[in-house]
């Protein structure tokens, strides 16, 4: 994140890896933390057949799916769809045939399962 009064600096995704989380089948590139907020730009990969457990979101959560498609909750998502979680609510995502997808979080998700 750039810092106050510094001009933004361009970030290339292909210079950042993929970091396995810890779900099975779950990888995410972050592309932006705020240490003081715990907010969050990320890349998230699911593989085919993933399943994110249930979590919150107490500052909600904004999703743009990249490519392939995203359950979230009753949502099916597909390449294109973009969907707005308001703070406070809970779900669980999963993905049949793999997916990338953007997340911007204000504050980081709370796990309600693992």
């Amino acid at each position: 994140m750039a810092e106050p009064g510094r001009p933004p600096a361009a970030l290339r995704s292909d210079d950042i890896g993929w970091r396995a989380l810890a779900t099975r089948g779950a990888s995410v590139k972050v592309l932006r933390h705020d240490k003081e907020t715990g907010g969050s730009t990320s890349l998230v990969r699911f593989e085919a057949g993933t399943r994110f457990p249930v979590h919150n979101h107490p500052a909600g959560e904004e999703i743009f799916v990249v490519e392939g498609d995203l359950q979230v909750g009753r949502e099916h998502l597909k390449a294109g769809d973009y969907l707005y979680t308001p703070p406070d609510v809970k779900h669980a995502a999963s993905s049949e045939g793999g997916c990338v997808f953007l997340v911007t979080l204000p504050k980081p998700v709370e796990f309600v399962e693992r």
